[in-house]
């Protein structure tokens, strides 16, 4: 594999800016590395070679004709299939949407292109982002570059395995229940959920509206920083954007300084349901921590242990609402429309046909909550719930800085394992969720290996603290590294490529 598919986001800007190499060989690199692996990897739904090169071609352009551009100006990028992009194809991983090329391009796709970023393809996801493995996309199951035999996590996990596989140095992905730091964490990568609003969900297919949050994919977290960076700041075309700056994650990304942080072990995130390697990893990195110079505390979240049921309840009673919208009549697929059926059976028809297991499932879970007779008992005591663990994150947040816990309980399981359990395979956002719950910043960062696959250190701050977890996850990834010799993904097994 060429030498330009290895570096850095940073390290290809900078050769692009000096001229030492163009966007348009940078893109034929990454391009021939997905020709070469993607077989095994299945990280993409849609590569188009003429589009991505036609885009490194205008930023090479564009400065070419004095143009300022952003640190990131020519670095490739593998884009969710979640994200409307108007001279591509967006299914959302699901066959009601195949083929379907939207007449815009959501918020984030569009600062992407303003920044110079040039999108690879769009990459594989459970569809409608429900799913914890890729297991649920219509089309193909994405696998993890340590082993292929295994999940790369989900619903990003087509984001993440692209990432890991050299596909592309970086990607984005949607993160509502831990969409994006499980994947990172079973993959090897660092992977980011902002504060809530933080980032625009215009654009982005919607599964849980009070959930959902785009986020950045990469192999160290300054890139990740770099990224969020780019797509981040308030939107007026999302209702829920946040009207503030965005914080200085790329600053506190270069800082890498723990001296004098307060950071908080959550208690209820650790015995009975974690991996042995698991668990010793995250001990390490929490000695890491402490001989870094942080102050390390306990901390009780006594609500964390409902957040998981609060969870899929709220999550599928938003998604019963937003998939109404997939209804046969407007756009997507159709069946039965023959003349001889109502509007009424062409979109059961249709809904049944184009809606995978995992998506039938959460609707009808959702839209028994919110029944009548039923959403007191259920959606509104989830509500409730999620008040609980507001405060016991409000709490915390005034006795330490950050928190801190596994990403994951257990590393990736083999494809197929839970794929009959859904309940076991809910459980691998056991720690992720209770941030998505009250939109805190969190971040999953590589903290060692537990029987050679990856294992992911998450760090936790407040509302608007996105800064923070940078400065921490930045902290442990350069003292892991000095250890290590170099990133925990050079570990990985190289795939081979095709012939």
């Amino acid at each position: 594999m060429t030498e330009l598919v290895r570096k850095s986001a940073a390290e290809l800007g900078e050769l692009i800016a000096s001229g030492e190499a163009s966007a348009v060989e940078v893109a034929e690199a990454h391009l021939d590395r997905i020709a070469a692996v993607d077989d095994s990897v299945n990280a993409f739904l849609h590569v188009d070679r003429e589009t991505t090169l036609a885009q490194a071609r205008g930023v090479d352009e564009r400065r070419a004709a004095g143009e300022e551009l952003g640190p990131l100006a020519g670095v490739p990028i593998a884009h969710k299939d979640v994200f409307t992009t108007a001279d591509m194809p967006t299914t959302a991983g699901s066959k009601i949407l195949e083929g379907w090329r939207p007449p815009y391009d959501a918020t984030v796709t569009a600062r992407l292109r303003q920044a110079g970023l040039v999108i690879l393809g769009k990459t594989n996801m459970d569809e409608f982002a429900m799913g914890s493995s890729t297991e649920n996309s219509a089309y193909v199951t994405s696998r993890n570059p340590w082993d292929l035999e295994r999940v790369p996590g989900g619903s990003s996990g087509g984001s993440s395995a692209a990432v890991a596989a050299y596909e592309a140095p970086l990607s984005t992905g949607t993160d509502t229940g831990g969409s994006i730091r499980q994947p990172a964490a079973v993959t090897g990568i660092v992977g980011m959920k902002p504060t809530y609003g933080g980032s625009s969900r215009y654009g982005v297919i919607a599964f849980a509206s009070s959930l959902d949050t785009p986020g950045p994919f990469a192999r160290n977290v300054l890139d990740a920083a770099l990224l969020h960076e780019a797509f981040s700041g308030h939107d007026v075309m999302d209702s829920t954007s946040v009207d503030q700056a965005v914080p200085p994650v790329v600053e506190a990304a270069r800082r890498a300084d723990v001296n004098g942080l307060r950071v908080g072990v959550v208690k209820e995130f650790a015995g009975e349901g974690y991996e042995a390697g698991v668990s010793a990893r995250f001990n390490e990195a929490v000695e890491l921590l402490e001989a870094l110079g942080a102050k390390v505390v306990e901390v009780s979240c006594p609500n964390f242990s409902y957040a998981l049921p609060a969870y899929y309840l709220i999550a599928p009673s938003e998604c019963s609402s937003n998939l109404a919208r997939f209804d046969a009549m407007r756009y997507g697929l159709r069946v039965g429309d023959d003349g001889s059926r109502s509007a009424e059976e062409v979109m059961a028809l249709t809904r049944a046909e184009g809606f995978g297991p995992e998506v039938k499932r959460r609707i009808m879970l959702g839209t028994y909550a919110l029944s009548s007779g039923y959403y007191d008992a259920y959606y509104g005591k989830a509500q409730q719930v999620r008040t609980l663990i507001k405060r016991d994150f409000e709490a915390a947040f005034e006795q330490v800085d950050v928190l801190v816990s596994p990403t994951t309980p257990t590393t990736a399981f083999p494809i197929g394992e839970r794929a009959d359990d859904p309940v076991a395979m809910y459980l691998a956002d056991l720690c992720t969720i209770p941030a998505n719950l009250t939109g805190n910043a969190a971040i999953s960062v590589p903290c060692g290996l537990s029987d050679g696959l990856p294992v992911g250190l998450q760090i936790m701050a407040p509302v608007l603290g996105d800064d923070r977890v940078y400065r921490v996850g930045a902290a442990v990834e350069r003292a892991l590294e000095d250890r290590w010799g170099g990133p925990l993904l050079a570990k990985a097994p190289e795939l081979v490529e095709a012939k």
